[in-house]
């Protein structure tokens, strides 16, 4: 794969299970190393280099922590890797994701492992933060916490921020640009205002779908008696909106978790093309 992520923006790292996410992350944040090519962050090339590292945080799903460390522990060893630790940020997530100060943090639940994952994440206000699903057991009242500081602390103190998840629709609102990976490659690389623009959805007649669909390139397709919708590639031009509306086929432009779900479920070699094109 190949693709840059510009500084100071934030990219949605979407795909299925498996599609290399954690692995890239994994390699901007020199926890691997490439056994081809090469990364560059902040361009200087991460593996075992301190002065890349240091402006680097990256917090995982699965996180590991020392036996017997509690939120204190946690929240007093932080600033020694990250230089722009802000203690004021970590406390307000702590209240308002109520994350427990007495009970071990091996005895965490899912939810509460993923706020402390989301105070390290967000309080370092690190040049590079890579969060890897951090969502994992919240409820919707602390994933909207999350999305509100989150938003609040990139605007006051802007950084470059990739998050990795799957709640797609809650996140989307975020992102000013998108990565699709599937497979190990880039299927989609571009502004999260072009995904539209990428492909769209007909809805209708088997047969009138199929002669409109016919010669285009199909990344997703459901059939039912007599119905079919077809995920095509591409966008929308004059003569197929006109003849769609003709033979009863419903158009209608793809979401940005559609887009993610029809490019995971396509059997189509990608063709990449510049600037956020699906092709």
């Amino acid at each position: 794969m190949s693709l840059t992520v510009p500084e100071g923006s934030i990219v949605g790292l979407l795909g299925r299970n498996g599609a290399g996410k954690t692995t890239l992350m994994s390699l901007i944040a020199g926890q691997d190393r490439p056994s081809l090519g090469h990364v560059t962050v902040l361009g200087r090339r991460p593996y075992e280099n301190e002065s890349v590292l240091s402006n680097v945080i990256f917090v995982r799903d699965n996180q590991r922590y020392p036996d017997g460390y509690r939120l204190h522990q946690v929240l007093r060893i932080a600033p020694t890797y990250a230089p722009n630790w802000n203690a004021d940020v970590a406390e307000e997530l702590v209240d308002g994701l109520r994350i427990p100060s007495k009970t071990p943090i091996k005895k965490f639940s899912r939810g509460q492992l993923s706020a402390v994952a989301i105070v390290l994440g967000i309080a370092s206000r690190s040049a590079v933060t890579l969060l890897d699903e951090p969502y994992l057991g919240l409820d919707v009242t602390a994933r909207a916490s999350f999305h509100d500081m989150l938003l609040r602390d990139y605007l006051a103190h802007p950084r470059t921020i990739v998050l990795s998840t799957h709640l797609i629709e809650e996140s989307e609102a975020l992102f000013d640009r998108v990565v699709i990976l599937d497979r190990g490659k880039v299927r989609m690389d571009g502004p999260s205002e072009s995904v539209p623009d990428q492909a769209f959805v007909l809805n209708g007649p088997s047969d009138a779908v199929d002669r409109l669909a016919a010669e285009r390139m199909i990344l997703n397709s459901h059939s039912a008696p007599g119905l079919k919708s077809v995920t095509v590639g591409g966008s929308v031009d004059t003569d197929l909106r006109h003849e769609a509306a003709r033979s009863g086929v419903h158009v209608s432009p793809v979401s940005l978790q559609e887009l993610v779900a029809a490019l995971g479920a396509g059997t189509v070699e990608p063709r990449i093309l510049p600037e956020g094109t699906v092709s």
